[in-house]
């Protein structure tokens, strides 16, 4: 008798999935696996930090150089997009970068949730920031914000059409920056599963597939790579993207 294979589907893995259920005043507060993944990533964060910086080593360990590396990274983006001026926002944007990337690189492990491969993670983090930057630049140039909207020189007959085109394109800067995250980290992670999921098809199928098994197995080692380097990208990229469109509220036209 023949037992069918049942293959999960590569989507299964993004579930969102109820761990406490708890509700208040016709509010939902439950704990899910989405919130646990993102309190595990803050936590393990806050804690290779601490060690990382426990002792003064004259030489410092491997854990410390990591962080280093990173800061100078971070402080690099933020010089060469800000200026001196940036050196104010400079700990909300290494904080963005470390939380990013370790979410990205959590997710990475076996049988645990990648929080930034959901829409609603990344639109809400993307939403929050651009709103944030909006107060920045109401705080620092008044109504004069506005002028961003409306290069110099400009003929009176296509104003208009020419705000009506920047605006729209300044809050489409809020979709471009929450789904760059969410379609690499989403597409990588739905490969990774496609892939293993046909090598384990293929091993459990014996004979001759099972020994032709290795070649998608060594294709999801070579992937596994790949989508480690793209994790750190992608926190990367969301970090320069954030500095660029603080500057632009920063020195309007």
């Amino acid at each position: 008798m023949l037992v069918p294979f049942i293959i999960a589907s590569p989507l299964e893995q993004f579930e969102i999935v109820t761990i406490v259920p708890f509700s208040f005043l016709g509010w939902n507060f439950s704990l899910t696996n989405s919130s646990l993944f993102l309190l595990l990533s803050g936590s393990l964060l806050l804690i290779s930090l601490s060690l990382s910086f426990y002792k003064n080593n004259i030489v410092p360990h491997r854990w410390q150089l990591t962080y280093e590396f990173l800061y100078e990274a971070t402080s690099s983006m933020v010089q060469e997009n800000l200026g001196r001026k940036g050196e104010h926002y400079f700990p909300f944007i290494f904080a963005l970068h470390l939380l990013l990337l370790t979410c990205n690189l959590v997710g990475m492990v076996p049988y645990t949730f990648t929080v930034t491969s959901h829409i609603a993670f990344t639109f809400g983090l993307a939403l929050s920031i651009f709103i944030g930057i909006n107060i920045i630049g109401f705080q620092t140039h008044g109504t004069k914000f506005f002028s961003l909207f409306l290069p110099r020189g400009v003929p009176l007959i296509i104003v208009p059409l020419l705000v009506t085109i920047e605006f729209v394109s300044y809050l489409i800067k809020v979709f471009t920056l929450s789904i760059r995250l969410f379609a690499n980290m989403t597409s990588g992670h739905t490969l990774l599963k496609i892939i293993a999921g046909f090598a384990w098809t293929m091993l459990s199928a014996g004979g001759l597939l099972a020994i032709f098994h290795i070649v998608p197995l060594f294709l999801l080692i070579a992937l596994i790579g790949l989508e480690i380097g793209i994790a750190g990208l992608q926190a990367y990229v969301f970090t320069l993207l954030t500095c660029i469109y603080l500057n632009d509220v920063l020195e309007i036209h």
